[in-house]
């Protein structure tokens, strides 16, 4: 009773002081803590500390067992990772279609082949007239051009291959060419990365199988088999042919660059297939560079390239991990690079196609002459009347193809996994023990301390003011804002998806309530956003281990334990708004169990199968992507995790209202009365 008339008698006195109006508290909020560029130099200094490192190995043979090593790991836990065995297990099933005339001396066979089941490649297969016996064999791929496997360039490599008695597998990439649709957006393949299921394996499922197609043909020469391609072609390459040992010659141009060259080059960075979770931990692509030895390999770059993977830059690194292993299997000169430098550009042209055509001619026919007995020339066999159209390339695919948004509806159909709540308190008191721990595993939450550093303080319009930057951990740099009026009552952490600037309404609320208010900008919000390349900079926090949400979250919670050593006894709230923030303040709730005493989200999100269902891009909301996260939990579970404690749900639509429904039963099993939704 005494409380009651205390905290009465405290807001009686309050609304007697007059509180900072929007515009004031807008000023307050908006003011710079951070130095610039803080939080972009953060996040490349916590992935470069965590990509791992080239090992030293003394012989052949120990680099062959770490090869080894490294392809199992990269394979099982980077690209099959939660993938169903159906989709690693189904064969390649082929559909042949017609053959048209090529030009003089080959025809074009199309084909349509199922990477897995449901997902349909269109491709072509460039076949020599008269192909007898085992020949060299080429899988052709092609990067981020909207015409797909009807390039010119890609066209012409296939036409030259085939005139020179080889057979060139044409493939389709997804979201090019024919398959250039929505469903195939790259930044869609983090939807399946949510569910738990690699997006990555869609991509190199697509790859592999292709290669199967090729290695299956009955005229090909399994010890002459090749991949070659331009840019996120490039990047094909090496992942498959670092990863796949059938591949015995690996061309990839202007197509990659190591992780760390990428840190210093961000321009280099691209789409999410590139930066997949996890793999920095295993492997970075200096190591897959390195693993194709002692296999043929050129590495060919641009020395004026306009897009990525600039010779001068990306170049040099990769050698320098690669040459010193060729060397321990005496086979330098099977290690080779090219730069072009007419065009220069980001291309694969007539010089870079011929520098490919050296060494096939080198790996494929040294000890053979080329076709009809003469000796292999690697100049280009003109063949620019032999390009063909778009429509004279298209293969009749089913109308249902499946996609990166169709698989990943698919797969959230039936999770969580787990998702039964618990029915009374002892039950409860167990899932908590449980999934606790869980939690902070799936999103790779650390945990921080704080170490406080006031930057200024001041009085306005009656509040007290005080700016902080508050180092968490070794790495990390929050901008947070203070705002008391008299004797706070408690204290509530503020943030939002638009930036603690945009939090003045909230503020002013929850100041008008008695509390002492902390706005803060986590990771990647507000002052915290990263300015260069910010979605790829969240990826990057992916692959070398971290996570976008456990790192926002652990920062919340780091920042909730300080405020209340800080302030014995006085509870700490946290109050967010927008969907980001909001799973980011219930994560942090329900990891830490003791300083944060109650949750208010606004506009929070239903459930995480909104993220599929919405159809949604990585590039939006990189921590929604969280690897596995609706494998395991969804909202109501979540807020299962923070139960008793109070969550409060509000500015929720009918559709998220039903969603959200079963986290009235988190209460009901510790016996409380409490219902989140009203």
């Amino acid at each position: 009773m005494r409380t009651t008339v205390f905290v009465c008698l405290a807001l009686m006195a309050r609304a007697a002081v007059a509180e900072p109006d929007a515009a004031t508290l807008r000023e307050l909020l908006a003011k710079p803590i951070l130095a610039p560029g803080t939080p972009d130099a953060e996040v490349r200094a916590y992935a470069d500390a965590r990509v791992v490192r080239m090992p030293a190995v003394a012989d052949a043979a120990a680099w062959e067992k770490e090869a080894d090593r490294l392809r199992r790991a990269v394979l099982d836990r980077v690209v099959f990772r939660g993938v169903p065995a159906a989709w690693r297990e189904a064969p390649a099933n082929v559909a042949w279609g017609d053959a048209i005339q090529g030009g003089p001396g080959y025809s074009i066979r199309k084909l349509r082949y199922e990477a897995l089941p449901g997902l349909w490649i269109p491709a072509l297969l460039y076949v020599p007239d008269h192909v007898q016996g085992r020949v060299p064999v080429m899988l052709n791929v092609n990067g981020h051009d909207a015409n797909g496997k009807a390039a010119k360039y890609k066209q012409i490599r296939c036409i030259n291959m085939a005139k020179r008695g080889m057979l060139a597998l044409n493939l389709e990439w997804l979201g090019m060419g024919q398959l250039k649709t929505k469903g195939f957006e790259h930044r869609r393949m983090n939807q399946l990365d949510l569910c738990g299921t690699s997006g990555l394996a869609v991509f190199y499922l697509a790859m592999q199988r292709g290669l199967d197609v090729l290695v299956a043909h009955e005229n090909t020469d399994p010890g002459r088999v090749g991949v070659a391609g331009l840019s996120g072609g490039g990047w094909q390459t090496i992942i498959l042919s670092a990863l796949d040992t059938r591949v015995t010659l690996a061309n990839p141009v202007a197509g990659y660059s190591s992780l760390r060259t990428r840190l210093e080059k961000m321009s280099d960075l691209g789409d999410s297939e590139q930066t997949p979770v996890d793999m920095a931990t295993i492997a970075d692509y200096d190591h897959l560079t390195a693993m194709r030895a002692p296999r043929a390999t050129l590495l060919t770059y641009n020395a004026k390239d306009d897009c990525c993977f600039a010779a001068d830059h990306a170049l040099p690194p990769l050698l320098d991990a690669a040459r010193p292993i060729y060397q321990l299997f005496g086979a330098e000169s099977r290690l080779r690079w090219h730069v072009n430098h007419e065009p220069g550009n980001h291309n694969f042209e007539r010089d870079n196609r011929e520098a490919l055509y050296r060494t096939i001619g080198a790996e494929f026919f040294a000890s053979a002459s080329g076709t009809a007995g003469a000796p292999f020339d690697a100049t280009e066999i003109p063949s620019d009347d032999e390009v063909k159209s778009a429509e004279e390339l298209h293969v009749e695919l089913p109308a249902e193809n499946a996609d990166f948004h169709s698989l990943a509806v698919a797969a959230a159909a039936s999770l969580p996994r787990d998702a039964e709540l618990p029915a009374d308190r002892t039950a409860a008191v167990e899932w908590q023990r449980v999934g606790r721990p869980r939690l902070v595993e799936v999103t790779r939450l650390p945990r921080l301390d704080v170490t406080p550093e006031k930057v200024a303080s001041h009085e306005a319009s009656g509040a007290k003011v005080t700016s902080w930057k508050l180092r968490c951990g070794d790495g990390w740099t929050i901008p947070a804002v203070e705002i008391t009026q008299g004797e706070p009552l408690g204290t509530a952490i503020v943030l939002a998806d638009k930036g603690k600037v945009e939090a003045g309404e909230t503020v002013s609320r929850l100041l008008g309530q008695g509390l002492r208010v902390v706005a803060v900008d986590p990771f990647y919000f507000g002052e915290s956003k990263i300015h260069d390349r910010d979605w790829l900079c969240a990826l990057l926090v992916s692959t070398v281990g971290g996570r976008p949400l456990g790192i926002e979250s652990g920062q919340v919670a780091a920042v909730a334990r300080w405020l209340a050593e800080e302030h014995a006894g006085a509870p700490v709230a946290l109050v967010a708004t927008g969907p980001r923030t909001s799973l980011i303040a219930l994560v942090a709730a329900a990891a830490e169990d003791r300083a944060i005493q109650s949750v208010e989200l606004n506009e929070p999100l239903g459930s995480l199968k909104e993220v599929v269902r919405g159809d949604m891009l990585v590039d939006a909301a990189p921590e929604l992507f969280c690897f596995g996260l609706l494998e395991q939990f969804d909202l109501p579970q979540l807020v299962a995790l923070v139960a008793p404690r109070k969550v409060t749900l509000r500015d929720i639509d009918g559709a998220a209202r039903t969603d959200l429904a079963p986290a009235k039963r988190a209460y009901a099993a510790w016996g409380i009365e409490h219902d989140p939704l009203r």
